[in-house]
């Protein structure tokens, strides 16, 4: 039944002062959606968004006069939006908490005849409950089956459905005999509208965690890059300064003549690594735990020994020498200096 004039001019203001007091909304598909289930979507969104559905060509009409009065508005960009068994639901809240609840809100069904399946429907293995008399009805279907304790008994899990099928009167009677409702229907988010920018819902899955691990593997990247080609940026000066610091410190700690404050440390160490040792920890057997502090000692200094041997080692041509040293030039210990 067609509304009235006085409906249509009630639903057009109250369209127009939504689209002017949100500058959020949800553009949502509510296909098989039922009034009860749409009622309690209202329910748990009260206060913090406002759901509106109507026809299409309404919608479309009314967003096009909002646009004619308010120039300026981004909001006639939702006139395309408006295809399909669509609505909107319109917030100035958090998207992803509406996003939570809208999703949420969903329930099962049962496959009806001619619907178009969203998702792969399996039927198990096992009993059905069903009397031997109707195995005629399991074989027009192709499902193997055996009789077990006086009822059918299907052998195998059995495909029944594939996505984008649509359901056969046969489907629907099956699972309507098991008493399965393989579909659950909501709400569902295909666009988001957002201060006059318009995407895809799947936008939101974005989070600031997954944005900065695409950042900093970005940066991992460049830096990588740089220093292979020797060609210096923000990201790959730390790695650079690290690795000549490395350099120096390798080459001062084998010179008797010259040291610096931080090589100061490293030589005291190697000169005598007993000196930076914890003190000695348990009450008695005062022999064994001096040999034990000795073996950590030992431990230690071969430890520091082996670091220092990797950083002799450490290969500083191509990119990585930040004193314009190649690997053609490196014949003896530190001829790139």
């Amino acid at each position: 039944m067609p509304l009235s004039t006085e409906r249509k001019k009630e639903y057009f203001g109250k369209m127009k002062q939504l689209l002017s007091s949100y500058s959020k909304a949800f553009i949502v598909e509510v296909d098989n959606v039922g009034s009860k289930q749409l009622q309690d979507t209202r329910s748990e969104l009260r206060g913090r968004a406002e759901v509106l559905m109507g026809k299409n060509t309404m919608m479309r009409k009314c967003i096009r006069e909002f646009g004619t009065e308010n120039p300026d508005s981004p909001a006639k960009k939702l006139e395309e939006t408006c295809r399909g068994n669509v609505g909107f639901v319109f917030t100035n809240g958090d998207l992803a908490e509406i996003r939570t609840v809208l999703e949420s809100n969903t329930r099962p069904a049962p496959a009806r005849v001619g619907a178009i399946a969203p998702v792969k429907v399996v039927v198990p293995k096992g009993p059905t409950g069903c009397d031997p008399g109707q195995t005629a009805f399991f074989q027009t279907l192709q499902i193997a089956t055996k009789i077990t304790r006086g009822q059918i008994e299907m052998v195998n899990d059995t495909n029944l459905i594939e996505p984008g099928e649509k359901v056969t009167a046969s489907q629907a009677a099956l699972l309507q005999k098991l008493n399965i409702e393989p579909f659950t229907y909501g709400l569902i988010l295909r666009k988001v509208y957002d201060n006059g920018s318009l995407f895809d819902a799947k936008v939101l899955d974005i989070t600031e965690d997954v944005l900065a691990a695409k950042f900093t593997n970005a940066l991992n990247v460049l830096a990588s890059i740089s220093l292979a080609l020797g060609i210096p940026t923000k990201a790959s000066v730390p790695h650079s300064i690290a690795n000549a610091y490395k350099a120096i410190l390798a080459i001062t700690i084998q010179l008797e003549n010259y040291s610096f404050d931080k090589a100061d440390t490293v030589k005291a160490y190697l000169a005598d690594p007993s000196k930076f040792a914890g003190p000695a920890t348990g009450g008695g057997g005062g022999g064994g735990a001096g040999s034990g502090g000795a073996g950590g000692g030992e431990a230690a200094a071969e430890a520091v020994k082996e670091e220092e041997k990797e950083e002799e080692e450490m290969d500083l041509g191509g990119g990585m020498d930040m004193f314009g040293g190649g690997e053609e030039g490196g014949g003896g210990g530190g001829g790139d200096y």
